[in-house]
């Protein structure tokens, strides 16, 4: 099974017709299963409010869901020891590893490039 955590940069470049668009989509639907924080949620419809666009939940409508029922205190610090990254990042990146045993189980879809790197050094096939 084809599974990849999707960062938020993903959905907002496929929403918007950004750059990269058609690409990532085509990758996306590569995969058997989608995950994400939903940090993605929050972040998604802040795009969509920012740009004065209406909202458009059938994007989320492919993900599953990441909810924690612990602090990620332990994965931050393995995230923060493979690099330097803004807060929403690392909680992307952490939960993805909340997820898997090994990150090399699982891809890392970002378009973000300093995520994507840190993601790499992780072991995730990015």
């Amino acid at each position: 099974m084809k599974v990849a955590y999707v960062d938020t940069s993903c959905l907002v470049a496929i929403a918007f017709g950004e750059k990269g668009a058609t690409a990532i989509g085509r990758r996306l639907e590569g995969f058997d299963e989608l995950l994400s924080s939903n940090l993605l949620e929050a972040e998604l419809r802040a795009s969509f409010v920012r740009e004065n666009v209406e909202p458009d939940a059938s994007y989320l409508d492919a993900i599953g869901w990441i909810l924690p029922d612990r602090p990620l205190s332990r994965e931050m610090s393995v995230v923060l020891a493979a690099g330097c990254l803004r807060g929403a990042d690392l909680w992307h990146l952490a939960c993805a590893l909340y997820v898997v045993d090994r990150p090399q189980e699982m891809s890392f879809v970002t378009l973000d490039c300093g995520q994507w790197a840190v993601a790499e050094a992780l072991g995730f096939a990015t």
